[in-house]
C-alpha cells in the first residue's frame, strides 16, 4: 500500500510538471501535508482536470487502507509473541513499531542465523567476495538478500544518525572516506548488530553497548 501510495503521489506530481504548475515557495518543504492536498484540490476545482481528480480520490483511498493496516499492526504488536520483542526493538534509535514488526516477522527467529555474518549475509548487509588464490576481492553487497528488510534497515539507519550521537559520529567519520551512500550501509550494518544484541540476549538496548 505504501509503494501505491509512492506511486500515485509520483503520477501527482508529473502531472502538475505537464501543465507546468509549480508549487509555491512556502508549500516546497512540506509535501504531501493537508496545506498541500487543498492546494492541489484548488487547482483541480479551478480547472476541472479530471486526471488530477481521479488520482486526489485514489490518494485519499490508499491513506485511508494505510491508516486502517498501520493500527491493525500496532494491535497485533501489543499482544504475544510479539509485544516484549517490539519493546527491545523500539529502544533502538531509528526503530519503530512497524520496522520492529516487520523485523519479527522476516527474521523468524533469530536463533536461527549462526551469527552477525549470517544475518548480514541474510539481509544483504556483507561484502561479497570473489576469492582466487590468496587474494580476497570485494564485490561490494552481496545479491542474496532479502530486499524489503535491507530497503527498510538504510532507511532506519537514516533517522537513526540523527538521533544516535554515537552512530553520528561513526557516519561523520566515514563519510570522510567514502560517499554518503557507502557510509549509511555501514551504518545499517551497526545497526543490524543492535537488533540482533536485543533480540538474543531479550533486553533493552542502552547507548554505549554497541558502537
Amino acid at each position: 500500500m505504501k509503494r501505491k501510495e509512492t506511486r500515485c503521489k509520483n503520477q501527482i506530481k508529473a502531472l502538475l510538471t505537464f501543465y507546468g504548475i509549480n508549487i509555491p515557495d512556502e508549500l516546497v518543504n512540506s509535501h504531501w501535508s493537508r496545506r498541500f492536498i487543498s492546494w492541489i484540490e484548488s487547482i483541480q476545482q479551478s480547472n476541472g482536470n479530471q486526471a488530477l481528480s481521479a488520482l486526489l480520490m485514489e490518494l485519499s483511498h490508499l491513506r485511508e487502507i494505510i491508516t486502517k493496516l498501520t493500527k491493525q499492526i500496532h494491535s497485533l504488536s501489543k499482544q504475544e509473541p510479539y509485544s516484549q520483542n517490539v519493546k527491545y526493538l523500539t529502544s533502538i534509535s531509528g526503530i519503530g513499531i512497524l520496522n520492529a514488526m516487520v523485523l519479527l516477522t522476516e527474521l523468524i527467529d533469530i536463533k536461527r542465523f549462526r551469527n552477525s555474518d549470517h544475518l548480514a549475509s541474510y539481509v544483504g548487509l556483507a561484502p561479497g567476495e570473489d576469492s582466487s588464490g590468496n587474494k580476497e576481492i570485494s564485490t561490494g553487497i552481496s545479491r542474496r538478500r532479502n530486499g524489503y528488510l535491507r530497503s527498510m534497515l538504510i532507511e532506519s539507519s537514516w533517522i537513526a544518525v540523527r538521533k544516535d550521537p554515537a552512530l553520528l559520529k561513526s557516519y561523520t567519520e566515514l563519510t570522510k572516506r567514502m560517499s554518503k551512500n557507502e557510509a549509511i550501509i555501514r551504518i545499517a550494518h551497526k545497526l543490524l548488530n543492535r537488533i540482533r544484541y536485543v533480540l538474543v540476549n531479550q533486553q533493552s538496548y542502552k547507548t554505549g553497548i554497541l558502537s
